[in-house]
């Protein structure tokens, strides 16, 4: 190829240079031809050119002139002669008279001669014009001669250029060339022409022999190329080439795909009766040019087959959506309406499940029993099915009876011709027949050898009845809904075990107290019974122990755990313990209980378990207060403020090794004291911290009474799905009139007993309570005696008129009396022993100065 065009350039350098000198010698001639006639016959019939033949010495006129007219004209010679050819002038002198050599016989007719003749000065034209006089007659010659020469210069001053331009046109198509060839060797790896004939020929006879079809759409969406088996499959014209795809008469949605390029996979698309099979790449992916490449298979043949495959794909989903659908929550109810919802419309148009009522409260089913309908789900809500919550009794004939009695799925595909279904309910039988539902899949709900109820598939839509792939398909289902809504029931029979134990530990009522006034909430956790209580505990003299407590963690464990604390709480608080006292021995008993748990090999000690525990003594309005590792309460003044008091926080009960501090906190009359648990104040999704600040802002909108800020509280604080327990005890306190408490300082003297009983007997007057004079006289006797005797300075006397009488004598001993039976023979140890006969309680309690030996009397 390079050789080729430098054998072309030279060839039209050479011809171009020939054609120059030809055109530059033909326009010599002619120039020197034009240019010495008209010099010649410009000289001739110049002024005085005639006059100086006929002057004495015309070459003295004539030499002059000429040689001046050659020099101005450029020509190389003018030659002056007379009618014999004989010179007047010439360039050179030696020359003149001497005889013009030259044809002069036609210039002498008197015509003009021009010819071209090799002179003595080269190749040169020469003209002769005649000197005519008036007359028209010729009187002498004037000869004009140039070389050739001198008029070719044009070709020495383009023949240069005219190289150049063939030089740089050699060099251009070089590399042109060099270009083309790169490109080349690029575009086909290297190969030669006969590797590019031969793959040209096998591409070709390769695309047109395949029984694919390939189509090559450009960058406009104009079809490029197309085999034959495209134009088969497409049915394209024969003129499809060349023209834009969406005027070749395909469907929309093919058409759309070619003409767009975008990348394809395996997309079906229905042309006519055919089902291609369409993959399309674009071209331009790796700097092809730009387009796409389309290819299609006709998989008509494949199309039953295919359809068979999507419904097993359909029903393989419908199995995998099932596992992740059914079973989300572990409510029996919930999980059947999961079950009806996944099948509608997918697999049926109406689901019903019917469960035994004992499956719904968690319990043990009997197939003896009738059946509740727990969910009822369909394309419509009119269907004249049984409705939710209808109790249905089976008739043995039904297909449902009969598939609980055999354990397996019962088909009926025509309802209408089903004597034994329709004798379950004539009139509601031809209601569901007469809406349209014609098929029926009866699938028990078996859970291993348990039976739960049974699911109903309808069918109304489609013409078909159920086939047998549908009933397998149908009992796969339900046996993965079974085990769901059987652990929904084994759940619901847990949980309702726990929330009967829970209960049962719990504070049912109150007990009758004057020192506050209670109101209580208890909400347990959506998710499980929790390990949260609260009780209001009577103590003597007029007080009340207020107690709440949280064991961390749900179910059964966490409420028995609750209840072993709670009766511990009830236990220690008999033996009228400060609350610091209390609590360390609540927290010996937690990590007893540890010990034992971890020797038994449980994973779940009781770690984590708070206490808060409060005494109010409505005579002096002192609450002492101590926790462990739980919330601090709220305390709400009379004027509506809101503070959380400084309650020393010690460690939650179990962790052992540090002690509890009390605080004491004097309480105005009509002040609220807020207990609760953490589940009122902190969840996943925000801090204690602000749940405290947003019960606080909550307390300040709270009403005046107990009641009314128990319901605010709830109804602006509770969580939409609580995660915890939650407990809350709001006190109002009282305090006990100082006309209904009396007290006397008693001398370390026997006759001081005396005084004792007449002062009691005079304040007892005044309470209206002569009743009871006797036997206070006699209590007080017995306890002041005693102090006297055994106990030590000060001693205190102190009656209280509240719901009972209550006697209460201090003294700084710290000997603790006992009740004891005095033999016959005894002078003796019956004082304490009527002491009890004659009140309804009485006990000890001790305190930092000593101890208190109190009686209680229930009042006429």
């Amino acid at each position: 190829m390079f050789v080729l065009q430098v054998v072309i350039v030279l060839l039209l350098v050479v011809a171009a240079v020939v054609a120059l000198v030809l055109q530059v010698r033909h326009d010599s001639t002619k120039e020197a031809r034009n240019r010495s006639v008209a010099v010649a016959e410009a000289f001739a019939n110049a002024p005085g050119t005639r006059e100086a033949l006929g002057a004495p010495d015309p070459s003295a006129v004539l030499q002059p002139r000429a040689e001046a007219a050659r020099k101005a004209t450029k020509v190389d010679f003018i030659v002056v002669m007379n009618t014999d050819g004989v010179r007047y002038s010439h360039p050179k002198e030696d020359r003149i008279g001497k005889k013009f050599v030259g044809t002069i016989a036609p210039a002498l007719a008197g015509k003009t001669v021009i010819e071209e003749i090799t002179g003595t000065i080269g190749p040169l034209v020469q003209a002769v014009v005649p000197i005519k006089a008036d007359d028209g007659s010729v009187v002498g010659l004037v000869s004009a001669g140039i070389t050739t020469e001198s008029v070719g210069g044009a070709a020495d001053q383009q023949l240069p250029l005219l190289l150049g331009t063939a030089a740089a046109a050699l060099a251009l198509a070089t590399g042109g060339t060099a270009l083309v060839s790169r490109r080349l060797l690029r575009q086909t790896h290297g190969l030669g022409p006969h590797e590019m004939t031969r793959m040209y020929e096998h591409h070709d006879a390769v695309l047109h022999s395949v029984r694919e079809g390939v189509l090559i759409a450009g960058g406009e969406g104009t079809l490029v190329l197309a085999n034959d088996e495209a134009r088969r499959l497409l049915d394209l014209p024969a003129d499809a080439e060349g023209r834009h795809v969406l005027d070749l008469g395909l469907a929309p949605d093919t058409a759309g795909l070619l003409a767009t390029g975008r990348v394809a996979t395996d997309e079906v698309h229905l042309v006519k009766d055919r089902l291609l099979v369409i993959n399309q790449r674009p071209t331009d992916s790796q700097g092809g040019p730009p387009g796409a490449v389309a290819t299609l298979r006709d998989s008509t043949e494949l199309r039953a087959l295919s359809g068979r495959a999507e419904a097993a794909r359909e029903r393989l989903n419908m199995l995998y959506d099932a596992g992740v659908a059914i079973g989300t929550s572990l409510d029996v109810t919930r999980t059947a309406e999961e079950l009806a919802e996944l099948a509608v419309p997918r697999f049926a148009d109406f689901v019903t499940v019917d469960l035994f009522d004992a499956v719904l409260s968690g319990g043990q089913p009997e197939t003896t029993a009738s059946l509740r309908r727990t969910a009822l789900t369909g394309i419509r809500k009119d269907a004249p099915l049984y409705p939710v919550g209808q109790r249905i009794r089976l008739v043995d004939s039904a297909p449902q009876a009969r598939g609980l009695a055999a354990g397996q799925a019962v088909v009926e595909p025509r309802l209408g011709e089903a004597a034994g279904w329709q004798a379950q309910d004539l009139e509601r039988s031809a209601q569901v027949v007469a809406y349209g539902i014609h098929s029926l899949i009866a699938v028990p709900l078996r859970a291993g050898n348990l039976l739960l109820g049974v699911v109903n598939f309808w069918r109304s839509e489609k013409p078909e009845p159920f086939d047998s792939d549908e009933v397998a398909l149908a009992e796969e289902l339900v046996a993965r809904a079974a085990v769901s809504i059987d652990n929904a029931r084994r759940y619901t029979r847990e949980h309702n075990m726990a929330v009967t134990l829970q209960r049962s530990l719990l504070p049912r009522t109150l007990p009758e107290q004057d020192a506050l006034e209670i109101a209580y909430r208890y909400l347990p956790a959506q998710e499980g019974v929790g390990g949260d209580w609260f009780d209001v505990l009577p103590l003597s003299g007029a007080r009340v122990a207020l107690v709440v407590g949280d064991v961390v963690g749900h179910g059964l464990h966490a409420a028995a755990t609750m209840g072993r604390l709670r009766t511990a709480v009830h236990n220690f608080s008999a033996l009228d313990l400060p609350p610091d006292e209390l609590l360390a021995l609540l927290d010996e008993l937690v990590g007893r209980i540890d010990q034992d748990e971890t020797a038994e090999g449980e994973t779940a000690p009781v770690t984590g378990a708070t206490c808060l525990y409060a005494i109010y003594d409505p005579v002096s309005r002192l609450c002492t207060i101590a926790r462990a590792g739980h919330p601090p309460p709220a305390l709400i003044h009379p004027d509506g403020t809101v503070e959380f008091p400084e309650v020393p926080a010690g460690p939650p009960l179990g962790l052992g090794g540090l002690p509890f501090e009390t605080a004491d906190l004097e309480l105005a009359e009509g002040s609220r004291l807020v207990l609760y648990t953490d589940g009122l104040v902190e969840d996943r999704s925000r801090d204690i911290d602000v749940g405290l600040e947003l019960l606080r802002s909550t307390l300040e909108q709270a009403g005046p009474s107990p009641e009314d800020t128990c319901r605010i509280v709830l109804d602006s604080r509770l969580p939409t799905r609580a995660s915890d327990d939650i407990a809350l005890i709001v006190a109002g306190t009282r305090a006990l009139d100082g006309h209904r408490v009396a007290e006397w300082q008693v001398p370390c003297d026997p006759a001081a007993v005396g005084e004792v009983r007449a002062s009691v007997t005079r304040q007892l007057a005044r309470w209206d309570l002569e009743e009871l004079t006797f036997t206070t006289e006699l209590i007080l006797s017995e306890l002041v005696t005693n102090a006297i005797r055994y106990g030590g300075d000060p001693i205190h006397v102190r009656v209280l008129h509240d719901r009972t009488l209550i006697c209460e004598v201090f003294d700084s001993s710290s000997t603790s009396p006992h009740l004891r039976y005095a033999a016959m023979t005894d002078e003796g140890g019956r004082g304490l022993f009527l002491v009890a006969q004659l009140s309804e309680r009485w006990g000890t309690r001790y305190t930092p100065e000593g101890k208190v030996i109190w009686a209680e009397q229930p009042l006429p």
